[in-house]
């Protein structure tokens, strides 16, 4: 799963690949606003934690559940 997430004042958005779904991180996304202070978490396919204040969040855009083939998708 692919997650754009818009940071205040950055002009570039982060993006996340994840193994959690969608449910997931909508999930952690209402955890984190609910807490004053909070921050939102994820980490990423390589193991990697991503971590922003949600303070200083913009947006969080959550990509489709379905995987994307990898290569040339034409037969001969």
């Amino acid at each position: 799963m692919e997650i754009k997430i818009g940071v205040r004042s950055v002009h570039r958005e982060l993006v996340v690949e994840t193994d959690l779904t969608a449910e997931q991180i909508e999930e952690e996304i209402r955890s984190a606003l609910s807490v004053e202070r909070g921050v939102f978490a994820v980490t990423d396919v390589k193991g990697r934690r991503v971590v922003v204040p949600v303070a200083s969040l913009g947006y969080v855009e959550i990509g489709e559940d379905e995987t994307r083939p990898v290569g040339f998708g034409g037969t001969l």
